[in-house]
Formats: C-alpha cells, structure tokens, sequence
C-alpha cells in the first residue's frame, strides 16, 4: 500500500514556482489545474519580469539590426499565432501555448482583436504552414509566433521575405538574429525531478514513456534522459521502456504506445506527446501516470501523479514588450526553473510518502546552481559514455546533441 503524500509539498510548490503571484501558487497549490487560464498565466508572470534570462543558443547567427528599434505602440500591434490543434480542447501542448498567448494579452492589456489565431496547422504540411503565416501576414500582423517543431523552416524563409515582421519559432534551433528568433527551455530540468517521482512510486521497476520522435530527435530524447536519471538517482534498479510514435499528435497511436508499455508490465506511464490519452489508458488499467505540457490530472485524477509543465506566458510576455518598447535585440530564450519557464503540477495524494521531500532536496539543488541534471560521466545504453567528470554538458549539446539513450532506457518496437 503506497502512503500519502504529506502537505508539505505546498513548500515544493513554492519553489517549482520561483517568482510567481501568491494567487498562481494557490491555483497550483489547490491542484485546481487550469481552470481560469489567462488570469492565471497572468498573474504567474507578472512577477518574473526581473528574472527573466535571455541567451543565444551557440552557432546561432550574430545579431544584426532588428525591423523597428524604435518600437510598435500596443494599439498597432498585431500576433499572429500558428496551433497545431485547438487549444479549446482544454489539454496539452496547444492549450499551455495559449494559455500563454493569454497570459501576455493581459499583462500587456492587448484587445481580442489584436490576436490572430491559426489552428489544426499540420506541421508536417509545408504549403498548409505557408499558408497560415501569409494568412497571418495579410490580416496584418507584425509579430507571428509559430509554436511546433515542423514550421520551422516556413517562418524562417517568410522571415527573409518580410524583415519588417518580427518571426519567433519554438522548439527549433534556426534564427538570424534580426527578425527570426527561436525560443525554448530548461524542461529537462522537470524531467529530471519528475523521474525522482516515477521512481520513488514503481513497485514493479518496469517504467514506460511514450515518445513522439526518436533519438534523432534531440529534444525528446534529452528529456527521456533526464528523466531516467531523475529515476536512477532514486532508484538504480527500475528500467525506462520507451515506445515511439514518431508525431507530435496522434491521440490513437499514443494510446496505442501506452498501452504496449502496460503490457509489458509497466506501472507507470510518462509521455512527450500532446494528448491526455497515455494517462487515461494508465487509469484504465490501474497504473501511475506522468503527464506533460498541461496539468493531466483533469483527465486521469486516479493515475496522474504529476505533470511536466510549461508557462509560456513567461517568454510570451517579454519578447511582446521588448517589441513595443524598442529593446528588443535578435536574441533567442531559453528559460527554466528559475525563470518560471518549466515546472511541475502538485503532487497527487497518490504518491509515496518521501516523495515530496526528495522533490524538495533536488528542486534546491537545481534552483541553487549546485546541481545540474547532465552533470559528470554518464553511460549510454550501447556502453558508451557521454561528459567529463566535474562538467556538465553545456546548453548546445543538450538542445542538438542528445540523441543517446542512458544506460537504464530500452527502446520497444
């Protein structure tokens, strides 16, 4: 039988949400999820704004001149925002986008109007992509933000074609320094705390993830490790079975991977996918559940012991008031715990009773720069060995150079 989590996860709470509104760590501390979406982004951020952390990705082009040093005043400002889905189904990676492109209406005090929204935007599509961001250019925007890995190469060609609009590319690795930026995060840092988690609260030592890209793909990948060393840190016996289905949305095929995984015996389920389908499959067959991108305990209460999150509005609400005020430079983000940029859901009352203090030891570590998740000398699954010992990896090995797996992850056919 598995004891309750205590209350003093409120603390950890505390921290995950380093700089927050007091009304953000309540919404979070009453697991209410995300409810009142844009007031919550919104106050989440309002408090962030000293702590906000820009950085050039290395090999990024130098920064040149950007479209309009002098600035866009908020009543001329136009965004344009490419979805993958529709953020009104209430879960996942669209909807934490914008529960962000919210959050940065409000603290900029933006009109509806002002906000062009272009959903079911296949990322695998290149005309369909096209047409979005010229859809968007004609209905008169000058800031478009594309959010999936897929529009990268689009917004960097219609960027070169209109260097007047200011482009901005998540998840990706391209930009030019003047009008086309590429922004990120730290969310290996939650994967890793979110792996102390799964491995305090197996009893089987059998864990599964259900991926959507493979190695080649350094952003799942780098998060499959962090969260395997999260686990081994905790506990050096479970094994990490990862199961691919090779988009970044298919709601079937990742039910489909999940439940593969539980009949291999795994009794918790992780997921880098967009819908909630992995953790409802988890609750059906009596599992544990890790979700990301949005808090999945909405959908899976009975299984979801935490979720990988984002706060998007942190980077939303920057980069727009650099824009109006005139500051803004070319830069790329990449933000993490500290800056409020990834995080964890609260702990469900499922979880083991050390669990929330094992969370807290390591979120001091990470917060304090003591401890860095890609630390030393770490072995791969094929018995090789990636670092140096006393080094950590630096920011442009773990966003491009991740396509290793660690020593306790198999890949499942």
């Amino acid at each position: 039988m598995k004891k309750k989590c205590s209350l003093s996860f409120l603390t950890v709470l505390c921290l995950f949400i380093s700089g927050c509104g007091s009304a953000a760590i309540d919404d979070y501390a009453t697991n209410k999820g995300y409810e009142s979406a844009a007031e919550q982004t919104a106050n989440a951020v309002s408090d962030t704004d000293d702590t906000i952390a820009k950085s050039e990705e290395p090999g990024s082009t130098p920064k040149e001149e950007s479209p309009d040093q002098k600035g866009i005043p908020k009543e001329e400002l136009k965004i344009g925002v490419l979805h993958l889905t529709d953020p009104s189904e209430g879960n996942g990676y669209t909807y934490m986008h914008d529960l962000g492109i919210q959050g940065m209406q409000q603290n900029l005090g933006l009109a509806d109007d002002q906000i062009v929204r272009q959903i079911h935007v296949t990322d695998t599509d290149d005309q369909a992509i096209e047409d979005a961001l010229r859809s968007c250019i004609d209905e008169g925007c000058n800031v478009i933000f594309s959010t999936s890995w897929g529009y990268m190469d689009k917004t960097a060609e219609l960027a070169e074609e209109y260097p007047d609009i200011y482009f901005a590319h998540a998840t990706g690795y391209k930009s030019n320094g003047r009008n086309f930026t590429n922004y990120f995060g730290r969310i290996y840092q939650a994967r890793y705390i979110s792996g102390i988690v799964a491995g305090l609260n197996t009893s089987a030592d059998k864990i599964g993830y259900v991926a959507a890209m493979d190695s080649s793909n350094a952003e799942v990948t780098g998060g499959i490790d962090a969260f395997a060393l999260g686990i081994y840190a905790v506990n050096p016996d479970a094994r990490v079975y990862v199961k691919v289905t090779n988009s970044w949305f298919d709601p079937e095929g990742e039910r489909a991977a999940a439940e593969a995984l539980l009949d291999l015996g795994c009794d918790i389920i992780a997921q880098h996918c967009d819908t909630p389908n992995p953790m409802e499959a988890a609750q059906q067959r009596g599992a544990y559940g890790i979700g990301y991108n949005s808090d999945m305990s909405k959908a899976a209460p009975n299984a979801c012991l935490t979720s990988v999150i984002w706060n998007w509005s942190t980077y939303y609400t920057q980069a727009v008031e650099s824009i109006m005020e005139g500051t803004y430079d070319g830069g790329n983000y990449y933000g993490g715990m500290a800056e409020n940029m990834v995080g964890l859901t609260a702990l469900s009352p499922l979880c083991t009773e050390e669990t929330a203090a094992k969370v807290e030891e390591e979120t001091n570590r990470i917060l304090s720069g003591s401890f860095n998740v890609f630390d030393g000398v770490m072995e791969t699954n094929t018995g090789e060995t990636v670092g140096e010992e006393g080094k950590t990896l630096d920011d442009a090995a773990i966003t491009g150079g991740i396509n290793w797996y660690f020593k306790t992850v198999t890949v499942v056919e």
